[in-house]
């Protein structure tokens, strides 16, 4: 992917023996990164929308707040609180339509255009958005360790949800219609069941096309109006699996990981973003602690 390149800059190792101080120096580098890309070559600031994960709430972003907020004064920065907790395992196009609606007065009261951090599930929340909403003027988007090419892991999330089932056989949920009002089956990407997570996904492989849609064309040409797209993952994640997935790569049927360049989704729409950063952190999921 000729125009999404990597960042050197956030390439950082725990080799301090306290947690605190490992996480205090993943804020110095990922944070101002972060807003490096929100505010560069502008004199006043554009507003932040920050969409939360899944399990989360908006209160679990007090420190990415505050950092906003002591760095640069004035910022507008709305956290939405819509599907807190256990609410976010609703249908992602359901997540997808309330946090559309409470977003849109921000962007039409914005005439410069926001800026759009979105944080795991959040981050599809996010591309569901910005591909269904033609007249955004979302300047930035920030993935931050979202499962952009879907999930297949035994995690712990995976265990408290379905304790009875693996990461191999969860598919005989997933991919059904039961599953699909789960949102985790919603971007359940089974590697070895590709042909029923094509034909079951009711999200995620609409959105990356890997199903016939009638609304593709208008999809891409919505989403390809940011004008800046940040992916951010590392292998410390913990919970997205395999980690790449926050930067569209994704596991082959051999669980190998096919990396962003290589994945077939992402051939047509992504080379045309004006601008594209890929950024490997870790311990990433302590940096909103």
């Amino acid at each position: 992917m000729k125009n999404c390149r990597p960042s050197m800059l956030s390439r950082w190792s725990s080799s301090s023996s306290s947690n605190n101080n490992n996480v205090s120096e993943a804020h110095g580098l990922l944070y101002p990164l972060l807003l490096l890309y929100l505010c560069a070559s502008v004199v006043s600031y554009k507003p932040v929308v920050i969409v939360h994960g899944l399990f989360d709430s908006s209160g679990d972003f007090r420190n990415l707040l505050r950092f906003i907020n002591e760095s640069h004064p004035g910022t507008n920065v709305t956290v939405i609180d819509l599907f807190d907790k256990s609410a976010s395992l609703q249908p992602m196009w359901k997540q997808v339509e309330g946090f559309k609606s409470a977003i849109y007065p921000v962007l039409r009261n914005a005439a410069q255009g926001v800026h759009f951090i979105c944080y795991s599930q959040g981050g599809l929340v996010c591309r569901g958005i910005l591909s269904t909403l033609p007249d955004h003027n979302v300047q930035t988007f920030i993935s931050l360790s979202s499962p952009q090419a879907g999930q297949y892991g035994d995690t712990d999330y995976l265990k408290y949800l379905f304790p009875h089932f693996f990461k191999s056989n969860l598919y005989h949920i997933c991919y059904t219609a039961f599953g699909q009002m789960i949102s985790i089956c919603n971007y359940w990407n089974d590697p070895h069941h590709r042909d029923r997570y094509v034909n079951s996904s009711e999200y995620l492989a609409l959105l990356n096309s890997e199903r016939p849609n009638p609304n593709s064309t208008e999809w891409k040409k919505n989403f390809l109006k940011i004008k800046k797209l940040v992916l951010v993952g590392g292998p410390d994640d913990g919970v997205i699996t395999p980690w790449q997935s926050s930067q569209f790569g994704f596991y082959d049927d051999n669980e190998t990981v096919v990396e962003i360049q290589h994945q077939e989704f992402t051939s047509e729409p992504l080379p045309q973003l004006r601008e594209c950063l890929i950024i490997t952190m870790y311990r990433l999921t302590a940096l909103l602690s």
